[in-house]
């Protein structure tokens, strides 16, 4: 009997670690994300990742290979979960990409990307 417990109370931590299932990102949301992506690409900006400067098609090519991974394994469900998983810092070095436009100041790609979502959501009301 204790080993039926045992196994059962096995079963039930192996289901809760795996979490809740994630649905795929709608299509709002896909809408939304592949506006952040060529928003990345923006001409006169760069993209800072591990230590080196980008061109925006760089950017967005490395961004939407990582959401496209991201994607398959159900990480991304909205805008804001594209941001935190894949456009935040380096899966690698864990270090925080950077944006620089011009001769502007680098700011975190998070902000960047927050800031512009906010105003895309603005317009498409």
């Amino acid at each position: 009997m204790m080993s039926l417990y045992r196994t059962a109370g096995a079963m039930l931590l192996a289901g809760a670690s795996h979490g809740p299932a994630i649905a795929a990102p709608e299509p709002r949301a896909k809408a939304e994300i592949a506006h952040l992506l060529d928003y990345v690409a923006t001409p006169g900006c760069q993209f800072n990742r591990n230590g080196s400067w980008h061109a925006g098609g760089e950017a967005r090519q490395h961004l939407r290979k990582k959401y496209d991974y991201l994607v398959k394994r159900k990480l991304v469900t909205n805008a804001e979960s594209f941001i935190e998983h894949a456009a935040t810092e380096s899966s690698m070095s864990g270090k925080d990409y950077l944006v620089r436009c011009g001769a502007g100041q680098p700011i975190a790609s998070a902000q960047y990307l927050k800031d512009e979502l906010s105003r895309y959501r603005t317009r498409a009301k």
